[in-house]
């Protein structure tokens, strides 16, 4: 719970390009033996850690506004394994969502582990975050909520990692 009396707005969003904001403070310009490289993903997680306002500025942010952000916050792109605790763990997690819908029509539907795994692999290979995680689960089941019902001798569906891989029925 977050108590919200004192709290006036948040500001949120993706903020593309921020990080070549930050990342033009950091520039480190040597070259030779003792350069210190970094891939890109290092260079982007080291520049998102050292937000300042001033980069906000730079950014395109009025100081204005700026100004009244006391507190700057930023957070990282989720991994698999975040994805997968969201799609299992929560109360009303995604996996329990559907297994309650198919429960209506007097199917058993079940997952594998290795398919919870493809379904949290695939989300971040697309980059669509827990978002993504309900758009997988529809384009695996979709065809299964509106045809199954119907057949009396199906009680039972088992998502495997080869159904989520390739697509399959």
């Amino acid at each position: 719970q977050l108590d919200t009396t004192n709290i006036l707005f948040i500001c949120g969003g993706a903020f593309i390009g921020l990080e070549k904001v930050v990342e033009k403070r950091f520039r480190n310009k040597s070259l030779g033996f003792q350069a210190d490289i970094k891939t890109n993903k290092q260079r982007h997680i080291e520049s998102i850690n050292n937000l300042e306002p001033e980069d906000l500025i730079h950014y395109g942010l009025i100081p204005e506004f700026v100004g009244r952000l006391p507190v700057i916050g930023t957070l990282r792109e989720l991994d698999e394994g975040a994805l997968l605790t969201i799609l299992t763990e929560p109360k009303n997690a995604l996996i329990k969502q559907y297994q309650k819908k198919f429960e209506f029509d007097n199917i058993n539907l079940k997952f594998t582990d290795a398919a919870l795994q493809a379904i949290a692999h695939e989300a971040h290979k697309r980059k669509v975050g827990a978002r993504g995680l309900m758009m997988i689960l529809e384009e695996i089941l979709l065809d299964s909520m509106y045809h199954l019902p119907s057949e009396k001798s199906v009680n039972e569906i088992v998502i495997t990692k080869e159904m989520i891989e390739r697509k399959a029925p």
